[in-house]
């Protein structure tokens, strides 16, 4: 499966962005599929991750409440809905396909889309 990301940019705290991760090659609904990060600095980290079924998720505690993974079959395309950004959430997002159900590790994740970043303003 192929994953292009995108729908990242500026917006300013408080503020919402919704990022989208179109796949082709093979329907999303045969991987986990999740969101990470990586701040200038600092390690990737896990953001979130939805099941094959969709019927399950699983969120950094950072991202409770504020930010939802969904994903459109009709469209192959997985999102994330990010709510009340804070500047900390500042990052390139990338979106990833794996087997391992609702896996948090980025190792466990073997198709990577490339990033798309994203700047929250003070």
């Amino acid at each position: 499966v192929q994953l292009q990301a995108s729908g990242g940019g500026l917006v300013q705290a408080g503020g919402s962005l919704r990022l989208s991760c179109a796949a082709s090659g093979r329907t999303l609904s045969s991987y986990t599929t999740g969101w990470f990060r990586q701040a200038p600095g600092e390690e990737r980290e896990f953001v979130a991750s939805l099941s094959r079924s969709g019927g399950s998720t699983y969120y950094a505690d950072s991202a409770k409440g504020r930010f939802t993974i969904s994903r459109d079959n009709a469209k192959n395309t997985l999102y994330l809905q990010m709510n009340n950004l804070k500047t900390e959430d500042t990052a390139v997002y990338s979106c990833a396909a794996g087997w391992r159900w609702l896996s948090n590790q980025a190792d466990e994740y073997h198709f990577w889309g490339q990033g798309t970043l994203v700047t929250v303003s003070s």
